[in-house]
């Protein structure tokens, strides 16, 4: 599949995300400009940064034919925005969008995550400019992919029948506070270096850093510091000018020629580089622009610090429980701050590396790209690993990795690493195991209660009091089904063992006595009590949802166990598994779908929590005699979600097999809508009129529906739709899961959403990760490193052939299947392989080779054993040759 190209009406609400993990981000709009300037750890949609652009100027023996701002033309509408004196409405387009300037005609943005091409297109300008953009993502180097830095090329093909000189310039404002800019050659690059007059312990202090490494390079360390409009007049004279910029310096502090100056924004400068093009020639130039703003605090808990009731308590989540923390005004540092001791540390380090680090990244991008999935799965996988380098995620000191929910307009949204949301989120296990790892590491120590209990929200700075959110059952046991993941993923038993106690501690609080709310004080294997849960509430008697997370912590705690030596707890945890297994299976199950035992006439239910003053006003309406908030006899989109994880996690059946095959055709039957516009959803639209969507949860006509309802049961939310999508192509449902993923991706098309920022509880929503798990439902991948073991089930071929991307504890490559067998490459790190499922049939020969090396092995239930273990390393191919069954 090739890169999605968006052009015209369909780039208007593009910002494609240039930034580091945990390291801030800059967006690349559609039409060429820099917005959405969330550097500053923290979110800040919509924000620019002054008249931040590129420009190119054409020359001809000392004549200058034509000078361009690199940007297209804004989209409508040209009334102005938001309520600013003099910049909202009533004042026209914002003069930051410098299309005041001239600049070209038509523009084509090309986005395949994470690289993005903008062509620019103008008859009057004699040359085809492109300007390309990334920044490093290479699974498993985690390092090189959090670069505080955004990378650009610019191209210049000469399409005239002369010789020209194109002279290229990047101008950035420097947002430091006291700004001062300067100029300096190193050996192979010239640097603009931006800094303010904070000391660098301030909270505040930022420095900034803009480089080239262009054989011809100047710069104008300063615009012209003036008054209304003359910073920017002036500087499109100097540029329009032939020849190199003119020189201009201040004094700190120093005045404009006319006395002091009136600077209504910070300085400007410019670096820029000269290139000579023949006739048919394209020439280039590669700039970055880095930043430092290395201290982080919890501004969030801060009275003033501009949350607006956005951090802990964003998401509605009362349920009776108290919300937030105690302020904590103690700082850190973001962990690039210990790699690179300034912004023009970072960008030496980024042009030193920049081959390398390019040419990675393009290598996992094309293998990505290159996989045999529909275009709407490749879609929904890269535009969301996006959300890893948006300021959605934070790297602590020493690290490790933290994350909000989503971002509001200029907060994080729902602090904490919030353990029901990431569960969801399944690129970062695969693509960055060692972050995952830190997730668990960091609950497990910080997060978890003396008595097994886990507030689902750790809290920042790490020994801060934690949160007073009482446990959630998803959060709580997704969190075991993690570990058990984390487990596998990396085969480090020694890691798992370190954790197994905290782990085991945490399951047992199911019937800890401290637990009012009583998830299973008589030890069934059936969650019955108070269930607090992702979608905010909480649910009172049985349900398949969160009694299968239950289970899923109880089976994999009793193979975990196992392996750290604890036999005594394996047994009594498989055991409660097999009573809840059979119980969940015969008692919440109605002939179609799983669904949730209670009666919603009873309030006898809140009895038990009768010590919660506020029980009865949140869960009982007196007007209508009924429990509020809960899904009773709904088809819920989440019914068997902890048998998707199971099966990801390749922990085995927690449901029967055809109960879960039946349960995701009745959400496909009831849930999705091929249309909206007739459907009714009082609550937040993220998908409406002719769009297609999967609601959380449904009632078909002959059950009853609560009068008030679980909260969000009306939404479309994109996570939840994912993993019903990838479970579905999972259990043979290949067409109806591909339609949920396309009625998601053909939401965001570039006119009418961002492609890369699906929202749920604001933008960068984690929780969209899931898609991710797209790949694994297509190819069918299994894993064990404990074992050295590796699997292909491919559901879809084309062609007769099959071909994706894969990554796992110690490396990542592609897979290729046919007929004939299967292809395993590893382009980076490392694969310890001993065994090979796939499904061959035991037809013809057997063979396995690792380049030309032949190995021994024999089948074992379609799988191949190979005599001993053997590495696959980067570049090696490992090649299976056998009958393959190849229906899906």
């Amino acid at each position: 599949m090739k890169p999605i190209r968006y052009r015209g009406r369909k780039a208007r609400e593009v910002s494609f995300p240039l930034g580091g993990i945990g390291s801030g981000c800059i967006g690349l709009g559609g039409a060429g400009h820099l917005v959405d300037w969330e550097i500053f750890n923290r979110p800040a949609k919509g924000s620019r940064n002054g008249f931040t652009h590129f420009a190119v100027k054409a020359e001809r023996d000392g004549d200058v034919l034509d000078a361009r701002v690199l940007h297209g033309d804004v989209a409508p509408p040209y009334s102005g925005s938001g309520p600013a004196p003099f910049a909202g409405i009533g004042f026209g387009v914002a003069r930051e969008t410098l299309s005041g300037l001239p600049h070209f005609r038509s523009t084509v943005f090309t986005g395949g995550f994470p690289i993005a091409e903008v062509a620019f297109e103008d008859p009057a300008f004699p040359g085809a400019v492109t300007l390309s953009a990334f920044n490093p993502f290479i699974p498993h180097n985690d390092r090189d992919s959090s670069i505080p830095a955004a990378f650009f090329t610019v191209t210049v093909a000469n399409t005239s029948d002369g010789p020209l000189d194109y002279t290229v310039g990047f101008t950035v404002r420097n947002p430091a506070a006291l700004s001062t800019n300067r100029f300096t050659r190193l050996d192979n690059a010239a640097l603009l270096a931006m800094r303010g007059g904070l000391p660098a312990t301030d909270p505040a202090y930022s420095d900034f850093a803009v480089a080239t490494d262009a054989e011809d390079a100047f710069a104008q360390e300063y615009w012209y510091r003036g008054r209304w409009f003359d910073n920017l007049g002036v500087y499109w004279r100097d540029f329009r000018a032939p020849g190199r910029l003119v020189e201009r310096t201040y004094a700190e502090g120093g005045a404009t020629d006319g006395g002091p100056a009136d600077v209504t924004s910070n300085d400007h400068g410019t670096i820029a580089a000269r290139l000579r093009a023949g006739p048919g020639e394209s020439v280039s130039a590669r700039f970055v622009l880095a930043w430092n703003v290395p201290n982080c605090f919890a501004y969030w808990k801060e009275p003033e610090g501009g949350a607006g009731g956005n951090g802990s308590a964003c998401c509605g989540e009362n349920g009776g429980q108290e919300c937030g923390s105690a302020p904590g005004p103690k700082t850190w540092r973001n962990y690039y701050a210990t790699l690179f001791d300034d912004s023009a540390a970072s960008a030496r380090y980024a042009l030193a590396n920049w081959a390398r680090l390019e040419e990675q990244t393009r290598l996992f991008r094309d293998t990505l790209f290159a996989s045999t999935l529909p275009r709407q799965v490749i879609d929904a996988v890269s535009a969301n690993i996006s959300i890893l380098k948006s300021p959605t995620c934070l790297r602590l000191e020493d690290g490790s990795f933290y994350g909000w929910e989503g971002c509001h307009g200029q907060s994080g949204c729902c602090e904490g690493s919030c353990t029901h949301v990431w569960n969801y989120a399944y690129a970062l296990p695969f693509l960055f195991p060692s972050l995952e790892r830190s997730m668990r590491d960091l609950d497990y120590e910080f997060n978890l209660r003396s008595d097994g209990g886990m507030p689902f929200r750790l809290q920042l700075p790490l020994g801060s009091e934690q949160s007073r959110m009482r446990p959630c059952v998803d959060g709580q046991f997704g969190g075991v089904v993690k570990v058990y993941r984390e487990w596998k993923i990396s085969g480090d038993t020694s890691w798992l063992k370190r954790l197994w106690p905290a782990v085991r501690s945490s399951i047992e609080f199911a019937w800890a006595p401290s637990n009012t709310d009583r998830w299973d004080p008589d030890r069934t294997g059936v969650v019955h009590g108070r269930q607090h849960h992702t979608l905010d509430m909480e649910l009172f008697g049985a349900n398949s949802w969160l009694t299968g997370f239950y289970l899923a912590a109880l089976k994999a705690g009793g193979e975990m166990a196992r392996a750290c030596d604890d036999p005594g707890s394996a047994e009594v945890l498989e055991g409660l598994f097999a009573r809840g297994r059979g119980w969940a299976n015969q008692h919440l199950w109605n002939g179609e779908y799983f669904h949730q035992l209670v009666d919603l006439g009873d309030q006898t239910v809140l009895a038990d929590y009768e010590s919660d003053p506020t029980i009865r006003d949140t869960y009982w309406s007196a007007e209508h005699g009924e429990l509020k908030y809960q899904i009773g006899e709904g088809c819920g989109i989440d019914q068997v979600v902890a048998q998707w994880h199971a099966d990801l996690a390749g922990l085995g059946e927690l449901f029967e097999p055809q109960k879960v095959r039946s349960a995701l055709e009745a959400i496909y039957r009831h849930n999705y809508h091929a249309s909206m516009r007739d459907v009714v959803n009082p609550c937040r639209l993220y998908c409406l009129d002719d769009e297609a969507g999967t609601q959380m949860v449904s009632w078909p006509q002959r059950v009853r529906k609560p009068v008030v309802p679980v909260p969000y049961a009306e939404e479309t939310m994109h996570g939840f739709e994912y993993q019903a999508a990838s479970h579905m192509i999972m259990n043979g449902m290949v067409d109806e899961g591909l339609a949920l993923v396309a009625a998601v991706r053909d939401r965001y098309d570039g006119e009418r959403r961002n492609p890369w920022n699906e929202f749920e509880c604001g933008s960068n929503y984690a929780r969209s990760m899931a898609s991710y798990a797209l790949l694994h439902a297509y190819s069918g991948l299994s894993f064990d490193a404990t074992g050295g073991e590796i699997g292909f089930a491919p559901a879809a071929f084309v062609r007769g052939r099959f071909r994706c991307f894969w990554s796992l504890g110690t490396g990542w490559g592609e897979v290729e299947v046919t007929p004939a067998g299967c292809t395993l490459r590893v382009l980076s790190g490392e694969l310890a392989v001993k065994r090979v499922g796939l499904k061959l049939t035991g037809a013809g020969d057997l063979e396995a080779k690792l380049g030309r090396r032949r190995l021994r092995c024999r089948l074992d239930g379609g799988a191949v054993v190979l005599e001993e273990t053997v590495t696959v390393g980067a570049g090696q191919v490992l090649r299976i040759a056998g009958e393959v069954d190849c229906r899906a």
